[in-house]
Protein backbone atom coordinates (compact mmCIF):
# COMPACT_ATOMS: atom_id res chain seq x y z
CA UNK A 1 0.00 0.00 0.00
CA UNK A 2 2.82 2.41 0.81
CA UNK A 3 4.29 1.94 -2.66
CA UNK A 4 0.89 2.62 -4.23
CA UNK A 5 0.54 5.81 -2.21
CA UNK A 6 4.00 6.96 -3.32
CA UNK A 7 3.18 6.30 -6.97
CA UNK A 8 -0.15 8.10 -6.64
CA UNK A 9 1.54 11.06 -4.97
CA UNK A 10 3.95 11.33 -7.89
CA UNK A 11 1.06 11.05 -10.36
CA UNK A 12 -0.79 13.87 -8.58
CA UNK A 13 2.36 16.02 -8.57
CA UNK A 14 2.70 15.47 -12.31
CA UNK A 15 -0.96 16.35 -12.82
CA UNK A 16 -0.48 19.57 -10.84
CA UNK A 17 2.09 20.85 -13.35
CA UNK A 18 0.10 19.70 -16.39
CA UNK A 19 -1.73 22.80 -17.52
CA UNK A 20 -3.82 21.04 -20.17
CA UNK A 21 -7.44 22.23 -19.86
CA UNK A 22 -9.90 19.86 -18.29
CA UNK A 23 -11.99 17.59 -20.48
CA UNK A 24 -15.05 19.36 -19.09
CA UNK A 25 -13.87 22.75 -20.42
CA UNK A 26 -13.00 21.26 -23.80
CA UNK A 27 -16.37 19.53 -24.14
CA UNK A 28 -18.17 22.66 -22.95
CA UNK A 29 -16.56 24.60 -25.81
CA UNK A 30 -17.76 21.96 -28.29
CA UNK A 31 -21.29 21.90 -26.85
CA UNK A 32 -21.56 25.69 -26.88
CA UNK A 33 -20.40 25.78 -30.50
CA UNK A 34 -22.90 23.11 -31.56
CA UNK A 35 -25.67 24.94 -29.70
CA UNK A 36 -24.76 28.19 -31.44
CA UNK A 37 -24.76 26.57 -34.89
CA UNK A 38 -27.90 24.55 -34.17
CA UNK A 39 -30.09 26.20 -31.52
CA UNK A 40 -32.51 23.32 -32.00
CA UNK A 41 -30.37 21.52 -29.42
CA UNK A 42 -31.07 23.76 -26.44
CA UNK A 43 -33.71 26.23 -27.59
CA UNK A 44 -31.48 29.23 -26.84
CA UNK A 45 -32.49 31.49 -29.71
CA UNK A 46 -30.51 34.60 -30.75
CA UNK A 47 -32.15 36.56 -33.54
CA UNK A 48 -30.26 39.84 -33.85
CA UNK A 49 -27.18 39.80 -36.11
CA UNK A 50 -25.31 41.91 -33.55
CA UNK A 51 -25.94 39.42 -30.75
CA UNK A 52 -25.05 36.50 -33.02
CA UNK A 53 -21.82 38.23 -33.95
CA UNK A 54 -21.02 38.69 -30.27
CA UNK A 55 -21.81 35.03 -29.58
CA UNK A 56 -19.47 33.92 -32.36
CA UNK A 57 -16.73 36.11 -30.94
CA UNK A 58 -17.31 34.55 -27.51
CA UNK A 59 -16.76 31.10 -29.02
CA UNK A 60 -13.50 32.30 -30.53
CA UNK A 61 -12.35 33.68 -27.19
CA UNK A 62 -13.36 30.44 -25.46
CA UNK A 63 -11.18 28.46 -27.86
CA UNK A 64 -8.30 30.90 -27.52
CA UNK A 65 -8.49 30.49 -23.74
CA UNK A 66 -8.19 26.72 -24.10
CA UNK A 67 -5.25 27.05 -26.45
CA UNK A 68 -3.43 29.52 -24.20
CA UNK A 69 -3.29 26.78 -21.56
CA UNK A 70 -1.27 24.59 -23.94
CA UNK A 71 0.67 27.30 -25.76
CA UNK A 72 4.09 25.54 -25.47
CA UNK A 73 2.69 22.50 -27.31
CA UNK A 74 1.15 24.48 -30.17
CA UNK A 75 2.61 25.05 -33.64
CA UNK A 76 1.71 28.76 -33.46
CA UNK A 77 0.16 31.45 -31.32
CA UNK A 78 -3.13 30.65 -29.58
CA UNK A 79 -4.87 33.73 -30.97
CA UNK A 80 -3.72 32.95 -34.51
CA UNK A 81 -4.86 29.31 -34.32
CA UNK A 82 -8.21 30.27 -32.82
CA UNK A 83 -8.62 32.79 -35.64
CA UNK A 84 -7.90 30.12 -38.25
CA UNK A 85 -10.48 27.84 -36.68
CA UNK A 86 -13.11 30.57 -36.70
CA UNK A 87 -12.41 31.25 -40.38
CA UNK A 88 -13.31 27.59 -41.02
CA UNK A 89 -16.62 27.90 -39.16
CA UNK A 90 -18.72 28.63 -42.29
CA UNK A 91 -17.42 25.41 -43.89
CA UNK A 92 -18.13 23.40 -40.73
CA UNK A 93 -21.70 24.73 -40.69
CA UNK A 94 -22.21 24.09 -44.41
CA UNK A 95 -21.01 20.51 -44.06
CA UNK A 96 -23.28 19.85 -41.10
CA UNK A 97 -26.34 21.22 -42.88
CA UNK A 98 -25.55 18.86 -45.77
CA UNK A 99 -25.05 15.97 -43.33
CA UNK A 100 -28.43 16.65 -41.70
CA UNK A 101 -30.10 16.67 -45.12
CA UNK A 102 -28.35 13.41 -46.09
CA UNK A 103 -29.45 11.69 -42.88
CA UNK A 104 -33.03 12.92 -43.35
CA UNK A 105 -33.18 11.74 -46.96
CA UNK A 106 -31.46 8.46 -46.06
CA UNK A 107 -33.82 7.44 -43.28
CA UNK A 108 -37.52 6.86 -44.06
CA UNK A 109 -38.25 7.23 -40.34
CA UNK A 110 -37.05 10.84 -40.33
CA UNK A 111 -39.81 13.46 -40.49
CA UNK A 112 -37.57 16.43 -41.27
CA UNK A 113 -34.02 17.75 -40.78
CA UNK A 114 -35.09 19.35 -37.48
CA UNK A 115 -35.70 15.89 -36.04
CA UNK A 116 -32.28 14.78 -37.29
CA UNK A 117 -30.52 17.75 -35.69
CA UNK A 118 -32.43 17.41 -32.47
CA UNK A 119 -32.47 13.69 -31.91
CA UNK A 120 -30.17 11.66 -34.15
CA UNK A 121 -26.93 10.37 -32.59
CA UNK A 122 -25.33 10.12 -36.02
CA UNK A 123 -25.68 13.85 -36.55
CA UNK A 124 -24.39 14.54 -33.04
CA UNK A 125 -21.27 12.42 -33.61
CA UNK A 126 -20.60 13.94 -37.05
CA UNK A 127 -20.98 17.44 -35.60
CA UNK A 128 -18.29 16.91 -32.99
CA UNK A 129 -16.12 15.16 -35.57
CA UNK A 130 -16.33 18.13 -37.99
CA UNK A 131 -15.22 20.52 -35.20
CA UNK A 132 -12.42 18.21 -34.07
CA UNK A 133 -11.21 17.56 -37.62
CA UNK A 134 -10.51 21.26 -38.21
CA UNK A 135 -8.61 21.49 -34.92
CA UNK A 136 -6.66 18.37 -35.87
CA UNK A 137 -5.75 19.96 -39.18
CA UNK A 138 -4.25 22.89 -37.24
CA UNK A 139 -1.93 20.40 -35.48
CA UNK A 140 -3.48 21.06 -32.09
CA UNK A 141 -2.61 18.07 -29.90
CA UNK A 142 -5.03 15.90 -27.90
CA UNK A 143 -7.90 18.39 -27.81
CA UNK A 144 -9.53 17.03 -31.02
CA UNK A 145 -9.40 13.47 -29.68
CA UNK A 146 -11.06 14.52 -26.42
CA UNK A 147 -13.88 16.14 -28.42
CA UNK A 148 -14.61 13.07 -30.56
CA UNK A 149 -14.30 10.73 -27.58
CA UNK A 150 -16.89 12.84 -25.76
CA UNK A 151 -19.27 12.26 -28.66
CA UNK A 152 -18.26 8.59 -28.70
CA UNK A 153 -19.25 8.25 -25.04
CA UNK A 154 -22.60 9.93 -25.76
CA UNK A 155 -23.52 8.07 -28.95
CA UNK A 156 -21.45 4.89 -29.19
CA UNK A 157 -20.11 6.18 -32.53
CA UNK A 158 -16.32 6.32 -32.64
CA UNK A 159 -14.86 8.67 -35.28
CA UNK A 160 -11.16 9.53 -35.15
CA UNK A 161 -10.66 13.27 -35.73
CA UNK A 162 -7.97 12.59 -38.36
CA UNK A 163 -10.33 10.62 -40.61
CA UNK A 164 -11.21 12.39 -43.86
CA UNK A 165 -14.97 12.46 -44.50
CA UNK A 166 -16.63 14.08 -47.51
CA UNK A 167 -19.93 15.90 -47.79
CA UNK A 168 -23.48 14.58 -47.21
CA UNK A 169 -22.33 11.88 -44.80
CA UNK A 170 -25.14 9.76 -43.38
CA UNK A 171 -24.89 7.55 -40.29
CA UNK A 172 -28.13 5.63 -39.75
CA UNK A 173 -28.53 4.57 -36.11
CA UNK A 174 -24.77 4.28 -35.73
CA UNK A 175 -24.21 2.60 -32.39
CA UNK A 176 -20.97 0.65 -32.50
CA UNK A 177 -19.74 2.29 -35.71
CA UNK A 178 -15.95 2.78 -35.80
CA UNK A 179 -14.08 5.02 -38.26
CA UNK A 180 -10.32 4.78 -37.88
CA UNK A 181 -7.62 7.40 -38.05
CA UNK A 182 -6.55 7.12 -41.70
CA UNK A 183 -9.94 6.30 -43.17
CA UNK A 184 -10.90 8.27 -46.27
CA UNK A 185 -14.63 8.59 -47.04
CA UNK A 186 -16.01 10.27 -50.14
CA UNK A 187 -19.25 12.18 -50.68
CA UNK A 188 -22.78 10.79 -50.20
CA UNK A 189 -21.66 7.75 -48.19
CA UNK A 190 -24.10 6.01 -45.86
CA UNK A 191 -23.20 3.62 -43.06
CA UNK A 192 -25.30 1.76 -40.53
CA UNK A 193 -24.73 0.64 -36.95
CA UNK A 194 -21.85 -1.63 -36.13
CA UNK A 195 -19.82 -0.81 -39.24
CA UNK A 196 -16.06 -0.92 -38.69
CA UNK A 197 -13.69 0.92 -41.01
CA UNK A 198 -10.58 -0.30 -39.29
CA UNK A 199 -7.01 -1.51 -39.47
CA UNK A 200 -5.67 -5.02 -39.53
CA UNK A 201 -3.31 -5.72 -36.65
CA UNK A 202 -0.05 -3.92 -37.46
CA UNK A 203 3.19 -3.16 -35.69
CA UNK A 204 3.39 0.09 -33.72
CA UNK A 205 6.10 1.24 -36.13
CA UNK A 206 3.41 1.49 -38.81
CA UNK A 207 1.38 3.99 -36.77
CA UNK A 208 1.96 6.74 -39.34
CA UNK A 209 1.06 4.61 -42.36
CA UNK A 210 -2.38 4.44 -43.97
CA UNK A 211 -3.98 1.58 -42.06
CA UNK A 212 -7.68 2.12 -42.71
CA UNK A 213 -9.79 1.76 -45.86
CA UNK A 214 -10.88 4.20 -48.52
CA UNK A 215 -14.59 4.44 -49.25
CA UNK A 216 -15.42 6.20 -52.49
CA UNK A 217 -18.51 8.31 -53.30
CA UNK A 218 -22.09 6.99 -53.07
CA UNK A 219 -21.24 3.81 -51.14
CA UNK A 220 -23.71 2.15 -48.74
CA UNK A 221 -22.36 -0.11 -45.98
CA UNK A 222 -24.92 -2.10 -44.00
CA UNK A 223 -24.84 -3.01 -40.33
CA UNK A 224 -22.09 -5.12 -38.90
CA UNK A 225 -19.83 -4.93 -41.95
CA UNK A 226 -16.09 -4.85 -41.25
CA UNK A 227 -13.72 -3.32 -43.81
CA UNK A 228 -10.03 -3.42 -42.92
CA UNK A 229 -6.71 -2.26 -44.28
CA UNK A 230 -5.10 0.82 -45.73
CA UNK A 231 -4.87 -0.72 -49.19
CA UNK A 232 -8.56 -1.63 -49.25
CA UNK A 233 -10.75 0.58 -51.45
CA UNK A 234 -14.48 0.25 -51.92
CA UNK A 235 -15.28 1.59 -55.37
CA UNK A 236 -17.91 4.24 -55.84
CA UNK A 237 -21.62 3.34 -55.98
CA UNK A 238 -20.95 -0.01 -54.26
CA UNK A 239 -23.13 -1.73 -51.68
CA UNK A 240 -21.53 -3.74 -48.86
CA UNK A 241 -24.03 -6.00 -47.14
CA UNK A 242 -24.47 -6.66 -43.45
CA UNK A 243 -21.82 -8.70 -41.62
CA UNK A 244 -19.47 -8.75 -44.61
CA UNK A 245 -15.76 -9.09 -43.70
CA UNK A 246 -13.81 -7.26 -46.41
CA UNK A 247 -10.00 -7.06 -46.55
CA UNK A 248 -9.43 -6.44 -50.26
CA UNK A 249 -10.56 -3.80 -52.72
CA UNK A 250 -13.72 -4.05 -54.77
CA UNK A 251 -14.37 -2.11 -58.00
CA UNK A 252 -17.06 0.54 -58.51
CA UNK A 253 -20.69 -0.64 -58.61
CA UNK A 254 -19.89 -3.84 -56.65
CA UNK A 255 -22.55 -5.68 -54.65
CA UNK A 256 -20.95 -7.67 -51.83
CA UNK A 257 -23.19 -9.77 -49.58
CA UNK A 258 -22.54 -12.25 -46.81
CA UNK A 259 -23.87 -15.74 -47.39
CA UNK A 260 -23.86 -18.50 -44.80
CA UNK A 261 -24.24 -22.17 -45.69
CA UNK A 262 -25.13 -23.07 -42.16
CA UNK A 263 -28.38 -21.19 -41.67
CA UNK A 264 -31.48 -23.22 -40.96
CA UNK A 265 -34.79 -21.48 -41.26
CA UNK A 266 -37.15 -21.84 -38.31
CA UNK A 267 -40.76 -22.58 -39.19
Amino acid sequence: MNRLLEELAQRHRNAAVNTYPSSERICDFSRQLMNLLFPEHNGKVITSPESLGAAVQDIGRLLEGLLLDIQPALPGGAANLAGQFMEALPDIYRHLVQDAEAIHLGDPASSNPYEVIRAYPGFYAIGFYRIAHVLYGLNIPLLPRIITEFAHAKTGIDIHPAASIGSHFCIDHGTGAVIGETTVIGDYVKIYQGVTLGAASVDKAMAKSKRHPTIEDHVVIYSGATILGGETTVGHHSVIGGNVWLIKSVPPYSRIYYRSNDVTALT
